[in-house]
């Protein structure tokens, strides 16, 4: 395995235990830098390495990027959302599967947990 499948793996499996523990905020974080290892990857296989560390960074600069898949664009929008002043996302958003499907959509086949 790819030492930026298994910082993505990891950054995911923080999420689902910062999720478990009731602590959605760090679940966030995790979930949004794992995002960042994806595109980072995403960037340097497509030439266009990644010019910053920032996941939200990477998350920006990818939306503008013409011709992305669609699912690949919602999942970034996703994962770009702000929480609200009760720091809660929309009902509807899953930021960990957000991030899944940004990998499997921009990286298919190298990720398929």
């Amino acid at each position: 395995m790819t030492d930026w499948k298994k910082t993505f793996e990891k950054e995911l499996q923080l999420a689902a235990e910062a999720r478990a523990h009731g602590n959605e905020g760090r679940a966030r974080v995790c979930a949004r830098r794992a995002a960042g290892v994806a595109l980072r990857e995403y960037f340097l296989r497509h030439s266009a390495p990644g010019r910053t560390s920032s996941a939200l960074d990477l998350l920006q600069a990818f939306l503008d990027v013409p011709g992305i898949p669609g699912e690949a664009q919602r999942a970034a929008e996703a994962l770009t959302l702000r929480v609200n002043e009760k720091f809660e996302l929309p009902a509807n958003v899953d930021l960990i599967e957000a991030a899944r499907t940004l990998c499997k959509s921009l990286l298919p086949g190298e990720f398929e947990s």
